[in-house]
């Protein structure tokens, strides 16, 4: 639609510039300023936004950050409990304090830049600035795609960079070491270690989920603490996955599994209860690390290590991603690209392997082609 710029003189004798055009329903809309040139440069913002389509009607984008944070959070009916419990930490503590009051018409993308280089600056953890960020990108998405404003300035913003941690490997003596020191829970240090089990997969094996005949476990749930409640719903991936585990784990899984039903827990507390990180740390895992000479070590780590086993044991980066239950072999190689360097050594090694047979065959070759080319052509009998 085309707009127009028309003056305006107030009571003081001052002069507005006012500019003015309908959008596609016809209605009019207008907006007045000091100067010419920025009336003129807004006039030709919204005629250009009303051609190309991505025109908003200003009164949709002038609810609150709070308000639509709420509205897009109660969307969200695909995410894990603990995903779920994240983002609305993340909103109470991060978000909402800066954003909560601001029409989301008002976030510009400069602001957005000035709060994450603020946070991280105050010493909040570059992980914890990248997912609060996140959260804010997520909420407004929801408003770009609803109509209340036309693009999000989050989008583009300079994050921290997050320093991965390098993986923490153990080696077979180490894992066994730790293991007699774990006592009772000897088989549930084995069974992370050597299958590679995330911590909450362990903790929500069911007895109707091993299959003693194949030795494979089924692992298709998880248990995770959620604002001190335990959850139960589906692996990290939402993907179901098979894992095998060892002939040494069978006889400790079926003492595990006796006596109770196909749907109770394999691994539980000494009460019965379900079996949480923290008091599974605290009690047990924890001072058999120290008593092993491992401190500092966590359970995930030894996800780590049934990693750096299978790379050892000769297993391939895809076979390496179904059992860890990774969403792609690149995730593999991006955590433990390190463990796949030795294969790279191996692989060298055979190709020098090959070229020298190769240079070898073909010298052998240059010898004898003389002597068969005379015996072909010549009627006499060899010499």
């Amino acid at each position: 639609m085309a707009g127009s710029i028309s003056t305006v003189e107030l009571e003081d004798g001052t002069k507005r510039y006012r500019g003015r055009y309908r959008d596609v329903a016809g209605r009019q809309h207008e907006r007045r300023f000091r100067r010419k040139v920025d009336a003129q440069r807004w006039l030709d913002e919204q005629t250009s936004a009303l051609v190309t389509q991505t025109w908003t009607a200003p009164e949709r984008g002038r609810v609150t950050v709070e308000a639509w944070a709420a509205q897009w959070l109660d969307a969200q009916t695909g995410l894990k409990p603990s995903t779920r419990y994240r983002y609305r930490s993340l909103l109470r503590s991060q978000v909402l304090p800066r954003w909560g009051r601001y029409r989301l018409a008002d976030v510009t993308h400069a602001d957005v830049a000035a709060w994450v280089a603020k946070t991280s600056a105050g010493g909040l953890a570059p992980a914890t600035v990248r997912q609060a960020h996140r959260v804010l990108a997520l909420v407004l998405t929801l408003a770009v795609r609803d109509g209340r404003i036309p693009r999000n300035p989050a989008v583009g913003v300079p994050l921290p960079r997050v320093r991965r941690v390098e993986p923490r490997f153990l080696t077979r003596e180490q894992v066994e070491r730790l293991a007699d020191a774990a006592g009772e829970y000897g088989d549930a240090v084995r069974l992370l270690a050597y299958t590679g089990l995330r911590f909450g997969e362990l903790a929500g094996l069911r007895v109707r989920r091993v299959d003693f005949l194949r030795r494979r476990l089924t692992i298709a749930e998880s248990a995770t603490e959620v604002g001190g409640t335990v959850e139960f719903g589906s692996p990290k991936t939402h993907q179901q996955r098979t894992v095998p585990f060892p002939v040494a784990l069978a006889e400790p899984l079926a003492r595990r599994c006796e006596g109770k039903g196909p749907d109770d827990l394999v691994i539980t507390s000494p009460e019965g209860a379900v079996l949480r990180s923290g008091n599974f740390r605290r009690r047990f895992f924890d001072p058999a690390a120290t008593a092993a000479g491992l401190e500092n070590l966590s359970p995930h780590d030894l996800r780590h290590t049934a990693a750096s086993l299978l790379v050892a044991s000769g297993a391939h980066v895809k076979a390496v991603q179904r059992m860890l239950g990774h969403a792609s072999a690149a995730m593999t190689l991006d955590v433990y690209s390190g463990l796949f360097d030795d294969d790279l050594s191996a692989l060298a090694e055979r190709m020098d392997a090959a070229h020298d047979q190769a240079v070898t065959e073909r010298a052998v070759g240059a010898v004898w082609a003389p002597a068969k080319i005379r015996d072909l052509d010549d009627p006499r009998p060899p010499r």
